[in-house]
């Protein structure tokens, strides 16, 4: 990382940054350009290991991609302020955000659910009943991270 001062290298910091954001860019490798998506995610976090998951359709370029190659980078980012300094006309922009990582897998029919539920709390939304009979045709993708790195750049230290 070139600018190591902003650097967040504390993977409780890092997990944390991840709670705040609500979009995830999952980039896979699909032949002479690499195909990027925004999606919804939940994860966990067991013994230091960061595992994304996302829900998806049961077809389409994505999973195609995936079957044929499944790793995959992915970004997220947040806490954005545009602070412009009138005095000197400049313009910086705060953030937060995490870059990683790691194979996607097809989660199994058995652990779709508890997949689901663990997507559905990302969004603070525990207690919310989904309907169960949408589960047979959503495929749910599990992504283990390998590589993970935060960074973050405040003006202020009033964060």
């Amino acid at each position: 990382m070139r600018r190591s001062d902003r650097e967040i290298k504390d993977l409780t910091e890092i997990i944390d940054v991840m709670k705040r954001c609500d979009v995830c860019r999952l980039a896979l490798n699909d032949g002479e350009y690499p195909y990027i998506l925004p999606m919804n995610f939940g994860m966990e976090v067991e013994s230091g290991v960061v595992t994304l998951y996302f829900h998806s359709a049961s077809e389409g370029r994505k999973l195609e991609i995936i079957a044929a190659d499944n790793r995959a980078c992915f970004e997220m980012d947040c806490s954005h302020r545009l602070v412009c300094d009138e005095k000197t006309g400049h313009c910086t922009m705060e953030y937060e955000s995490v870059i990683g990582s790691g194979r996607v897998e097809i989660v199994d029919e058995d652990k779709k659910y508890e997949a689901l539920c663990v997507l559905m709390s990302h969004y603070h939304l525990e207690e919310f009943k989904f309907s169960r009979d949408a589960i047979p045709r959503t495929t749910v993708l599990k992504l283990t991270v390998e590589r993970l790195t935060g960074k973050r750049r405040f003006v202020k230290n009033d964060r």
